[in-house]
């Protein structure tokens, strides 16, 4: 079952019809990070087999490391003590960091696109009524001057 919903929500998120650049962008992008975070909890358990004082010895310990390495909350409670724990830990950061900025850009833009689109439904709307009001104006200018209508 998970892997039907996990092929169809790739298959959504990537569609090229119906959706914007920056969703498209900002779900690859989560896709990305839940791979990461899924082989990163176990690479780290792979790197730190066997090290003395290794704390990341089980996959839900990793995994939530994972979590809390991505969102760079890093509480101490788990950490690698190897090299390799590390460089996997320095991969989980950077993937993190970026993920989480595109997905704020993609809600930025989001939002401030929206808003264009208002605006500019509103300055059409604006844009129409002092037209009317110019063809006022100057049907009423001609009306005072004494002039005949224009047609």
């Amino acid at each position: 079952m998970l892997p039907g919903f996990l092929a169809r929500a790739v298959a959504v998120l990537l569609d090229r019809e119906g959706h914007s650049l920056h969703l498209r962008a900002a779900g690859a992008a989560l896709i990305v990070l839940l791979v990461v975070m899924l082989t990163g909890s176990w690479a780290v358990i792979v790197a730190e087999q066997g090290a003395r004082n290794a704390n990341l010895t089980t996959y839900p310990r990793a995994l939530w490391w994972s979590v809390e390495t991505a969102t760079t909350v890093g509480y101490g409670d788990f950490y690698p003590v190897t090299l390799w724990g590390r460089i996997v830990g320095a991969v989980m950061m950077v993937v993190g960091i970026t993920t989480y900025g595109m997905v704020t850009a993609a809600l930025a833009t989001w939002f401030v696109g929206r808003e264009k689109k208002r605006r500019g439904r509103i300055a059409r709307e604006i844009g129409s009524d002092v037209h009317a009001l110019h063809e006022r104006f100057d049907r009423l200018e001609r009306l005072l001057a004494g002039r005949p209508k224009d047609d």
